[in-house]
């Protein structure tokens, strides 16, 4: 028995699972965490707590203790009201139109392993655990990235992604709640739902039992789209949006692909009707105040929109101002560079950008937010496929020089973060 467990032990661990590729991104994403850990600190032990997240480990606490739903009215307006971030809770009759339930439920999970509660004056005391869940997505979205740009692209496609991921300063706000909206869930789900719909796409062709093989992926799929919808409802395109790529992947198999689509879409819809505690007047009604797609067609004809957007995206990843053109250059006009892998990212992406610029009234940076992981994609393969030309070494010494500086700037940014 012990021989057995050694051998299939020795199977699992080896070099091509975990070589040098493997230990290089996990070496990243150590430092992307210690970042984040860092500038969590200048708040995390600093006694003041942001409004919006201690309204919403009350919320998450009190559905956990069976004291009714979060986000759906039960208490006076004077104890939700006294931040204008938490206006949208009592504009919608006490219920929040942009999250489930299981955005608060994430949220203060941690804390029902912490002897503190919310309750008590210093949150100092509790506000490490209360970061934990938005660290882990962190973490856990910089390992997706790697991992669905190193199967596209290679080992150099994977490393360039991660880079310019661990070192945005906007995505090291968000996992470290440093006053920002916590996102990071709605963008690893929508990440998670998107390629993992290709994933099972591509799997179609295989001569097996098509449900039984894919049950691992149509199970992951799922919890992507849960994730996703529950954490932002507007999430919801990315269902059709996943189904219109696992069709035009699987031409010959739509009947299969719609069948995996359906039983993710079914096991996700169970998943947040548990979010309800599995009470369906409180699913009803947190449905029919939700707010899914309010769209501001004005705004396309705003040029303020387009700039603010701009401004977003330099925001929460400097890098990509300069790196997004000259890949949308590069893709535009060689030929090479315009595949499925480079092609999907940039459609997608394009996709949240445009939503974003026509949702300006959502919370946080809402779309904007969820389309950067797949810049990160598109910008990695782009500069994969120019590090293959003739002119190599010139390649490769700007995408060194620009994924120094930015890691540079980045660092001493932070080093020079003042204590909330």
């Amino acid at each position: 028995m012990v021989k057995h467990s050694l051998l299939v032990m020795s199977g699992f661990f080896t070099r091509e699972r975990f070589g040098e590729p493997q230990f290089i991104a996990a070496l990243l994403l150590l430092v992307f965490l210690a970042e984040c850990l860092w500038l969590a600190d200048k708040t995390g032990n600093s006694g003041r707590v942001d409004a919006g997240e201690l309204f919403r480990i009350k919320e998450g606490l009190r559905q956990w203790q069976g004291d009714g739903i979060a986000g759906s009215p039960y208490a006076p307006p004077s104890e939700v009201t006294s931040d204008s971030s938490l206006d949208y809770v009592t504009n919608a009759h006490g219920y929040d139109p942009y999250h489930s339930p299981l955005y608060y439920l994430i949220s203060s999970a941690p804390l029902l392993l912490w002897s503190a509660a919310p309750t008590v004056s210093s949150p100092s005391d509790w506000a490490w655990p209360a970061r934990a869940p938005y660290l882990i997505f962190g973490v856990l979205l910089g390992a997706s990235l790697w991992y669905v740009s190193r199967r596209l692209y290679g080992n150099a496609g994977g490393y360039i992604a991660l880079a310019i991921y661990c070192f945005s300063p906007g995505i090291i706000r968000n996992a470290a709640l440093w006053y920002a909206e916590p996102e990071m869930g709605a963008a690893w789900g929508a990440f998670g739902a998107i390629f993992t719909g290709i994933a099972v796409a591509h799997t179609l062709y295989a001569p097996r039992e098509v449900v039984l093989w894919n049950w691992r992926r149509i199970v992951l799929l799922a919890l992507s789209f849960a994730l996703a919808i529950g954490w932002q409802f507007s999430l919801l395109v990315t269902v059709p949006l996943a189904l219109a790529f696992m069709l035009y992947l699987a031409p010959t198999r739509k009947i299969a692909a719609i069948a995996i689509w359906a039983v993710a879409c079914a096991v996700a819809f169970f998943l947040i009707f548990a979010a309800y505690s599995f009470r369906a007047d409180a699913f009803w009604q947190g449905l029919r105040h939700a707010s899914f797609l309010v769209f501001s067609w004005k705004a396309f004809r705003i040029a303020g929109a387009y700039r603010r957007l701009a401004a977003d995206l330099g925001q929460i990843s400097p890098s990509l101002v300069l790196a997004v053109p000259v890949a949308l250059i590069g893709y535009l006009l060689w030929p090479r560079t315009r595949y499925f892998g480079n092609t999907a990212p940039l459609l997608v992406a394009a996709f949240f950008s445009l939503l974003a610029v026509a949702t300006p009234h959502d919370p946080g940076l809402g779309f904007l937010f969820v389309a950067v992981p797949f810049l990160f994609v598109f910008v990695a393969g782009v500069f994969t496929d120019l590090v293959e030309t003739r002119w190599r070494s010139l390649v490769m010494a700007c995408i060194c020089g620009l994924l120094g500086a930015n890691a540079i700037w980045t660092v001493l940014a932070l080093a020079h973060v003042p204590r909330a």
